[in-house]
């Protein structure tokens, strides 16, 4: 079973979500935990290999979901199929999962496509799924890269199914905000994939059951 077509991503007030999910200003959000990549091993350039999962307190990464098959689309991962219940993070291949980048004063998150670590086309190119240890109602990432491509993020329960899919286009180097319609505290986990020309990269990701503040 393939995931279900993207439907386009329109901003809209955190308190006036009628869809699924809603693209939110994450300024309108008050989200109490956030995961920075500053302390993941890193380097400029192509950055430094992830092989296996990255776990950090309140969430763990890694490639996609058990249950869930890759495929590529050019140089782009490409992800097919339901995720399992429970929903469950898993690896790539040694040199297609992840991979930590230095961006200035910043480490950022990437994931690494088919051609692999160390070639400099795998760079971004990668799927990023996210496990969550408790369910949440909103989170918010600063995208970085972002050159007019177009991503696609999938919103998942912990039983595996899926809550909603969403395109944004065109990309720029901003910070998204999403939130779940009425509230409701089951995003399990989330899974991202792109088709920027340079691919992308994710940092500063916040959740914890946010509040509204506009």
């Amino acid at each position: 079973m393939a995931l279900s077509p993207a439907l386009p991503a329109r901003a809209t007030g955190a308190g006036d979500c009628d869809q699924p999910v809603c693209l939110v200003s994450p300024q309108n959000l008050a989200l109490a935990h956030v995961i920075t990549f500053d302390d993941v091993q890193s380097s400029l350039g192509i950055g430094h290999p992830i092989d296996g999962l990255l776990i950090r307190p309140g969430a763990r990464f890694g490639e996609r979901f058990s249950g869930q098959s890759l495929d590529y689309d050019g140089d782009y991962d490409r992800i097919a199929g339901a995720a399992l219940s429970p929903l469950t993070v898993i690896p790539g291949a040694p040199g297609a999962t992840l991979g930590a980048m230095r961006l200035g004063p910043t480490t950022v998150l990437h994931g690494h496509g088919p051609r692999a670590f160390p070639r400099v086309e795998a760079v971004g190119e990668g799927a990023i799924a996210i496990e969550f240890d408790n369910d949440q109602a909103a989170l918010a990432f600063d995208l970085r890269g972002g050159e007019d491509g177009a991503l696609d993020i999938s919103f998942l329960r912990r039983d595996g199914s899926e809550i909603a899919r969403l395109r944004i286009e065109p990309l720029g180097e901003e910070r998204y905000g999403f939130v779940r319609g009425d509230n409701v505290a089951d995003i399990a986990g989330i899974l991202i994939t792109n088709s920027d020309p340079q691919g992308i990269a994710i940092d500063n990701l916040a959740f914890d059951k946010g509040q509204f503040t506009g």
